[in-house]
């Protein structure tokens, strides 16, 4: 218990940290969209190359892992279907709803994965989401063609941007230099190490930059329904699904906390340019990304 509290802690001070810059606009308001630019295109990349080329890997035991999280996020995609087909949600709120009940933050993700499960943790994690970002994508971006018809939206234009996303490409790339047995030169490994150490600290400060609490007065029960969904059903459906495939205690653990983690702040993005409920959409990123620290207290020293 002592070692949640001591790895949530400094994971929400970073945040929170990250909120307290934007509000003193620290060190420009033109840095920080920069910085996660950046972020999410080296830093985070570098990341996973690092722990996925260098980590050992039995591909037949995390197809169970894999199997896992994509079928979770299938039934809660299904049951927020359901749940609209009796409640009839307003189409753009529902898409809001969509994304807060499946996406996930990969930054809190993978820098609790990373202090709780070390490194053979984050390359379970890594695993899993080099599967799960295009399956989740497809999901929303299909959910907002359904729901919200006057978006300008391209199949082909969404696929490439999927192949070209940086996350899966370093995955990939990782992946192709462990199977082949490559030793990647001390110089190159050692480049990779220090691009590491920054990802998850500038990471989970852009989080914090992208909190905004001036929408939660608004909040209704779209509102709640996607963060019951997300923080509390999307946990228990991947657990009892986990079980159901026999995963080993340390998978199980790792796919509910991917299960128990906030929304992603690029849903934001899209929800403003497929023409959602972006009000909505900042609440909720917002709201998850509190509450799940006590999710997670509560979540993880069960298992």
């Amino acid at each position: 218990m002592e070692h949640i509290v001591n790895t949530l802690i400094p994971i929400f001070s970073l945040i929170l940290l990250g909120y307290f810059f934007k509000t003193i606009k620290f060190p420009s308001t033109d840095f920080w969209p920069m910085a996660d630019k950046f972020t999410y295109y080296v830093l985070m990349p570098s990341l996973l190359v690092y722990k996925v080329s260098t980590s050992n890997i039995d591909l037949e035991q995390t197809l169970g892992l894999v199997i896992t999280a994509l079928l979770s996020i299938l039934i809660v995609f299904s049951s927020l279907l359901v749940l609209n087909f009796f409640v009839k949600f307003n189409n753009k709120a529902f898409t809001s709803i969509m994304q807060g009940g499946i996406r996930f933050n990969t930054y809190v993700f993978l820098a609790f994965v990373d202090s709780v499960y070390g490194d053979n943790g984050l390359v379970l994690a890594a695993i899993v989401m080099a599967f799960v970002i295009p399956f989740i994508n497809v999901l929303c971006v299909s959910t907002f063609a359904i729901f919200v018809r006057d978006g300008k939206f391209s199949f082909l234009s969404f696929f490439k941007t999927i192949i070209k996303n940086p996350l899966i490409l370093a995955c990939a790339i990782g992946g192709i230099i462990n199977a082949g047995d490559v030793t990647l030169p001390i110089v190159a490994l050692k480049s990779l190490t220090i691009l590491s150490g920054a990802a998850l600290p500038i990471g989970l400060l852009s989080v914090g930059v992208g909190l905004e609490f001036r929408y939660l007065k608004s909040a209704k029960k779209e509102l709640i329904t996607s963060v019951f969904a997300k923080l509390l059903y999307f946990p228990m459906v991947i657990y009892g699904v986990g079980l159901v495939f026999g995963l080993n205690s340390e998978m199980l653990a790792i796919v509910v906390v991917f299960g128990a983690m906030p929304t992603a702040v690029s849903a934001y993005i899209l929800a403003r340019e497929l023409g959602g409920d972006v009000s909505l959409m900042a609440s909720i990123i917002t709201l998850q990304t509190l509450l799940c620290m006590f999710t997670l207290f509560l979540v993880v020293p069960i298992l």
